[in-house]
């Protein structure tokens, strides 16, 4: 569960970023990278809900959340529903975007990557 939840959260950031620096990747290559963000971010929910049916399978209960543990989990929550979004949309709707919108996509994928790592290190050290 850890294994795949790592490799989704590395994917979610870096693939966003790889996907506009240095220079930006053609647009076919770019639908790739969006067919595994949106993957990625996919396997992120799938884990996490994992997390929370490994824990209430061997211990009974849900993890014991609250404050600012809570918060960040509603983050990462909120950031895997964005990064699928956009991934959805982009697949639909980006060959008819200016380059400038696709960036802007991509800016905003990395940015939710970035901000799920970051809560997940709020849920790991207050839960």
């Amino acid at each position: 569960m850890q294994l795949v939840h790592n490799f989704g959260a590395a994917a979610v950031v870096g693939v966003a970023i790889f996907a506009i620096y240095p220079a930006a990747q053609p647009i076919p290559i770019q639908r790739k990278f969006a067919w595994l963000v949106g993957l990625s971010w996919t396997a992120q929910a799938l884990s996490g809900v994992g997390f929370g049916a490994v824990s209430y399978y061997f211990y009974e209960k849900l993890p014991d959340l609250y404050g600012l543990a809570f918060a960040a989990l509603l983050i990462k929550i909120m950031c895997a529903a964005g990064g699928v979004s956009i991934a959805i949309m982009y697949l639909r709707q980006a060959a008819g975007w200016t380059t400038e919108q696709r960036s802007v996509a991509w800016k905003l994928l990395a940015a939710l990557g970035v901000t799920a790592l970051a809560a997940a290190a709020f849920l790991r050290w207050f839960a």
